[in-house]
């Protein structure tokens, strides 16, 4: 199947494993999607190999910019319909992952589809990320997003969540270069360091990406993040 060729393909070229049940489970996956994106718009990439391409390969290329996952709590801001932090569970099982998105419909969609997966330890949760649950704050080895906002705003609504010693990954364009510098006073005074970033191209395409890998040196304080019209009324600089 068209699916499953690409992925496998796109594995090896990563050099990532994917056993049978894996792929079992993103045939699962797509058609699920698929199903649900006729009626709820989520996601405007559809067809076996643009969904393989740019939604699968490219969040489990963030495997390699994040070694060591298994056993670690894993939070995916603004989620959506799943990326990157589903695909990170379909590869690495052993993951805890929570799902966080700020649209019910999402969150619906991707309770069903974990159950559908045979995920019962996926934490599925509707909430802004600036309105999270308290006991979220800090609770987490590892945030990702592949969310749309600038870094220094993204970083506000990500890297309170991540204990010390974890780390933020933010999944970008590779252009990002003066985003990111312009993120590293806020990143600083969020209590983390930009410690690199990373460039990729999914494979079999020509589309290039970077992620952003951001550690966390000490504790956040506890003004932020701020409300979500502070934020974006005055972004940290």
């Amino acid at each position: 199947m068209l699916l499953e060729d690409t992925l496998l393909r796109g594995f090896e070229k990563l050099n990532i494993s994917a056993d049978a049940r894996a792929m079992e489970r993103f045939r699962v996956y797509y058609e699920y999607l698929e199903e649900k994106n006729a009626v709820m718009n989520l996601t405007a990439i559809s067809g076996e190999k643009d969904v393989a391409e740019l939604h699968f390969l490219d969040s489990a290329a963030l495997l390699n910019m994040l070694p060591g996952l298994e056993g670690k709590s894993v939070v995916d801001v603004g989620t959506g319909a799943g990326f990157p932090g589903l695909v990170l569970k379909i590869l690495c099982p052993e993951v805890k992952l929570t799902l966080l998105d700020s649209l019910d419909k999402r969150i619906a969609f991707l309770r069903e589809c974990c159950e559908k997966l045979g995920f019962e330890d996926v934490n599925c949760v509707h909430a802004r990320a600036e309105e999270a649950p308290k006991e979220f704050r800090e609770s987490f080895d590892v945030a990702v997003s592949r969310a749309v906002a600038r870094l220094n705003v993204l970083s506000e609504l990500c890297v309170p969540f991540v204990r010390p010693s974890g780390t933020f990954a933010a999944m970008k364009g590779p252009d990002c270069a003066g985003e990111t510098a312009e993120a590293k006073n806020a990143v600083a005074a969020l209590g983390g360091r930009i410690e690199r970033t990373e460039l990729y191209t999914i494979p079999g395409t020509e589309v290039s990406h970077a992620a952003v890998i951001i550690k966390k040196t000490g504790v956040t304080a506890g003004k932020y993040p701020r409300r979500w019209a502070q934020i974006k009324k005055a972004p940290l600089l």
